[in-house]
């Protein structure tokens, strides 16, 4: 029989992604912010997901979409489901944050592929 280890997301998941502290975004906004994340995946895969008991492509998935958000809350931009707007990112915070288009690549790949897949609970 196989077992799988299911994962969590944190809002210092989120956090370290873009490399910000919870004095720049605090746990109830990142909180929000992986509930809206969790919705579109569940959206975007026609599957339920639990974002604190998730595979580990669901939690990257959520915790990548849950850092743009951050972003865009950060530079005042707008985030709905996988449609983002940021202004200008010259905002300090985000000096060693990844630049937003490797975040939105990586979370398209990790989203094509579990929309192709099956995942399975035991």
């Amino acid at each position: 029989m196989v077992t799988c280890d299911l994962a969590s997301v944190s809002a210092d998941d989120v956090r370290d992604v873009i490399n910000i502290t919870s004095e720049e975004v605090s746990d109830d906004k990142i909180s929000k912010m992986i509930k809206r994340a969790q919705v579109t995946l569940e959206l975007e895969t026609n599957k339920q997901v639990d974002s604190s008991d998730c595979s580990e492509a669901e939690k990257e998935a959520i915790t990548i979409l849950s850092a743009v958000y951050a972003i865009c809350y950060l530079t005042g931009g707008s985030a709905v489901g996988l449609s983002f707007s940021v202004g200008d990112q010259d905002v300090n915070v985000l000096d060693s944050a990844p630049p937003l288009m490797v975040l939105q690549s990586e979370l398209e790949r990790i989203l094509n592929k579990l929309r192709g897949s099956t995942l399975r609970r035991i």
